[in-house]
């Protein structure tokens, strides 16, 4: 299984963005996908994740009205679109996965099993 995210970028503050985490795998399935950040010299961050059935989403508070998490199942793709992006949005963008089981809600780093490779976001004042 492979999770590949893209879409990072330098933005300036007030602009959008959109992710996207394309999940890989002849087998691949998952019971919730969403989506980390990361800033230089802090913990890696819950931002928002969505469940595979009834496409249920839960956030941060920090992106609340903000930031929307949808998905594909077709294409096994989640979106993270960002608006009004503020310069402390500045981190990688981790995707993860939970392949199965799990509690939707979390917002554990360690209850998603399946990680992809980060992409930048940079948003300028």
């Amino acid at each position: 299984v492979q999770l590949q995210a893209s879409g990072g970028g330098l933005v300036q503050a007030g602009g959008s963005l959109r992710l996207s985490c394309a999940a890989s795998g002849r087998t691949f399935s998952s019971s919730f996908m969403g989506w980390f950040r990361q800033a230089p010299g802090k913990e890696r961050e819950f931002v928002a994740a969505i469940t595979r059935t009834g496409g249920i989403t839960w956030y941060v508070d920090s992106v609340k009205g903000r930031f929307t998490i949808s998905g594909d199942n077709a294409k096994n793709t989640v979106y993270l679109q960002m608006a009004s992006l503020k310069p402390e949005d500045t981190a990688v963008y981790y995707c993860a996965a939970r392949r199965s089981g799990g509690f939707w809600g979390t917002k554990s780093p360690a209850d998603f099993d399946s990680w992809g490779q980060g992409t930048q976001v940079t948003v300028s004042s």
